[in-house]
C-alpha cells in the first residue's frame, strides 16, 4: 500500500482461508498494473493448482514455497519471485523471473535492490552476492536434475501428499480443514479431533525425531511441511505414528 492503490480482487477470509477463490468470483480491474497471487500459502496449506487468466494484465506470483516442486509455464506470468529457503537452498537468495517489457518501470522511491533494471544491468551483482548460498542452490539444482527434473519431482511430491491426505480422509480422529481441490502438496495442516491431545501428540512426535509439527499460532493444530527434500520414508513414518497415536488415544 506504500507503492500503489490495492484492490483485493478475491479473498477466502470468510471461510478462514481454507480455499482458493474461484476465478469467476474475482473482481479484477482491467486497468491494474498487475495481479498478484501467492501460489502456495504455507500457514493454511492452500495451493493454486491452476494458473489464473488475467487477460492483458501481468500476473505476478510469489512462488517461494512451491517453486521447483513441479513444472510451471513461465510464459503465463509477467513476473515470478521466490525465496530460495524452501526448495532451492538456504535463505539469502531470491530468484526473479521477469518479462523483459516489465523491466524499467520502477518508482523513484524504489530501493535499488528491488529495481530490476539496475539488477539486470549489473548481472544481478548490484551488491555483493551471497556466494555460498548461490553455490548451495546450484548443488540443489543439480540434485533436482538427477532426480529426473521437475516432472519427476511433481510425481514424487504428489505421492507423498497423497499418503498423508488419504489417511486424513479415512479417519475421524484427525481432519484436514482445506478444500480438497486446493490442498497444498508442500504444507499439510491437520487437526486432532480432541485438541487437548495436541501436546501429547507433539511430545510423542519429538521422541521419534519428528520436529516442527506444531501448526502456525494463527490457526493452531498441526502442520507437516513436506518440501522436495523430505523423502517419502519421512511421510510414511509420520502416518505410522499418527495411526499409532490414534490407536492408543482414540
Amino acid at each position: 500500500k506504500k507503492y500503489c492503490t490495492v484492490n483485493v480482487a478475491a479473498s477466502s477470509e470468510a471461510t478462514h482461508f481454507t480455499s482458493v477463490p474461484k476465478q469467476d468470483s474475482w473482481k479484477l480491474d482491467p486497468n491494474a498494473a498487475y495481479v498478484h497471487i501467492c501460489s502456495n500459502e504455507t500457514i493454511g496449506g492452500v495451493e493454486y493448482h491452476w494458473t489464473p487468466d488475467t487477460g492483458d494484465v501481468p500476473l505476478v506470483a510469489d512462488m517461494s514455497s512451491n517453486i521447483m516442486s513441479r513444472p510451471v509455464d513461465v510464459s503465463r506470468y509477467g513476473l515470478i519471485y521466490a525465496g530460495a529457503q524452501k526448495n532451492m537452498g538456504p535463505s539469502g537468495v531470491t530468484v526473479i523471473i521477469v518479462r523483459d517489457d516489465l523491466i524499467g518501470h520502477a518508482l523513484p522511491i524504489t530501493p535499488s535492490a528491488f529495481d530490476y533494471k539496475q539488477q539486470a544491468d549489473n548481472d544481478s551483482m548490484l551488491n555483493t552476492p551471497p556466494t555460498y548460498a548461490i553455490y548451495i542452490a546450484g548443488l540443489v539444482f543439480k540434485w533436482l536434475k538427477a532426480q529426473g527434473g521437475l516432472a519427476a519431482m511433481e510425481a514424487h511430491n504428489r505421492k507423498k501428499a497423497a499418503l498423508l491426505y488419504d489417511y486424513l480422509d479415512a479417519t475421524s480422529f484427525y481432519s484436514s480443514p482445506i478444500a480438497r481441490d486446493d490442498r497444498s502438496l508442500m504444507n499439510v495442516p491437520f487437526k486432532l479431533r480432541d485438541e487437548s491431545l495436541d501436546e501429547a501428540f507433539l511430545k510423542g512426535a519429538q521422541q521419534r525425531n519428528m520436529l516442527q509439527l506444531k501448526g502456525h499460532r494463527s490457526v493452531g493444530g498441526m502442520r507437516a511441511s513436506i518440501y522436495n527434500a523430505m523423502p517419502i520414508e519421512g511421510v510414511k513414518a509420520l502416518v505410522a505414528y499418527m495411526k499409532e497415536f490414534e490407536a492408543s488415544h482414540g
